[in-house]
C-alpha cells in the first residue's frame, strides 16, 4: 500500500485558560507550527514507530507487537512508550479493524516545532491517529489525556475559534481574529514546558463559584474578538491576567518576572511555563533576550493565517 500522510496543527490559547474546562468560551488559535505522521502497511506483525523532533533527531523509536496492543500486554519502564501503546490500544477500542488480520505498520512523526515548546505535540498526534483511522479525535483525546479539548479544535481547523464545552460536548465555530494591531504582538517562550495536568488539577482544587468566572471570562473573550485598537487589547489582556490570578491565587506572569516591562504580557494555557503573549508598542525582542529569553517570535509567523 502507498505511504498516507496525515498532518495536524499546533496551537495556542488565547483566552478561557482552565475555565474552558467548566463551559467558558475560549478564543484559540492554530499556529503554522505542526506535525505530521506517515504510515505505511507492512505484514510484520508489529508497529514501528518513530518520531522526529523539529531539529531532526529521534526522540521515540520503538517497535510494538500488535498482539501486545490489542491485549494491553505491551509493558516497559518507559513512560513515552507506555503512553503511546495506551493511546494505540484506546484507538483500537474505537476501530477494531485497525489491528484485524496479518499486517503490521511503519510510522513515522515528524514536528515541525521543537516538542517542548508546548504547542500541541500530543494533540497533533492524538489528531493525525484519528484522521489515519477515521475515528473521533476528540474521543480518542478523552481516552488517553482528558483534557478541554480545544487544542482538537485548532488541530483540525486552519482558522482561529471560539471553543465551549457544552454537557461535555465541544462546541466550535470559527472566527476571523486577525486585529490590526498583529504587529504589536509577539510570542515568548519562557524556557520550560507546563505539565498541563498539574495546573488543571491545582486549578480545580482551587476554583470559587465558576459561573460568576465564565461570565467574566466569556465577556473579556467577546471583547478581545471585537478589540479595535492595541490599547484595548492590552487592557482586557490584562483583565483576563487579573481574574485568572485571583482564581489560581498565583502571581501574573508580568508581575512575577517582568515587572518594569512596558507592555501587556498574558499566559496562554498553564500558567508558568511554555509561551506568553507579549503585546507592546515596540519590538520587545532585545528586552527580553537580555533577561535570558531567546525565543520571541512575531504574531504573524506564529499564527496560521486562514
Amino acid at each position: 500500500m502507498s505511504k498516507q500522510t496525515f498532518y495536524s496543527n499546533g496551537k495556542l490559547l488565547l483566552t478561557g485558560e482552565y475555565t474552558v474546562l467548566d463551559g467558558a468560551k475560549a478564543l484559540a488559535l492554530p499556529t503554522t507550527f505542526g506535525q505530521s505522521l506517515e504510515v505505511e502497511t507492512n505484514d510484520s506483525n508489529t508497529i514501528s514507530w518513530k518520531s522526529f523532533d523539529a531539529d531532526k533527531s529521534v526522540w521515540l523509536d520503538v517497535v510494538l507487537p500488535i498482539d501486545s496492543i490489542k491485549n494491553q500486554t505491551f509493558s516497559t519502564e518507559n513512560s513515552v512508550e507506555q503512553k503511546l501503546a495506551e493511546i494505540l490500544y484506546e484507538a483500537y477500542k474505537l476501530n477494531p479493524s485497525f489491528l484485524e488480520g496479518e499486517k503490521g505498520f511503519e510510522v513515522k512523526t515528524f514536528l515541525t516545532f521543537p516538542r517542548f515548546w508546548g504547542l500541541g505535540t500530543s494533540s497533533t498526534l492524538i489528531n493525525n491517529i484519528a484522521q489515519w483511522l477515521k475515528i473521533n479525535p476528540y474521543e480518542l483525546l478523552k481516552n488517553t489525556f482528558s483534557g478541554s479539548g480545544y487544542d482538537i479544535a485548532c488541530a483540525s481547523h486552519n482558522t482561529a475559534v471560539l471553543y465551549q464545552l457544552k454537557n461535555g460536548k465541544s462546541v466550535v465555530e470559527t472566527v476571523n481574529f486577525r486585529p490590526n494591531f498583529t504587529q504589536n504582538l509577539y510570542f515568548v517562550y519562557l524556557n520550560k514546558k507546563q505539565n498541563s495536568r498539574t495546573a488543571i488539577a491545582n486549578y480545580q482544587s482551587k476554583k470559587p463559584q465558576i459561573s460568576e468566572i465564565v461570565e467574566q471570562i466569556n465577556h473579556i473573550t467577546g471583547e478581545i474578538l471585537q478589540a479595535k485598537s492595541l490599547a484595548d487589547f492590552c487592557s482586557l489582556s490584562d483583565q483576563h491576567e487579573a481574574v485568572m490570578s485571583q482564581v489560581l491565587e498565583m502571581p501574573t506572569v508580568k508581575k512575577l518576572l517582568f515587572p518594569d516591562f512596558n507592555g501587556s504580557i498574558k499566559s496562554l494555557g498553564a500558567w508558568g511555563g511554555d509561551f506568553v503573549l507579549v503585546a507592546s508598542e515596540q519590538d520587545p525582542t532585545d528586552y527580553f533576550k537580555n533577561k535570558g529569553f531567546e525565543t520571541v517570535i512575531p504574531y504573524e509567523e506564529m499564527i496560521l493565517k486562514s
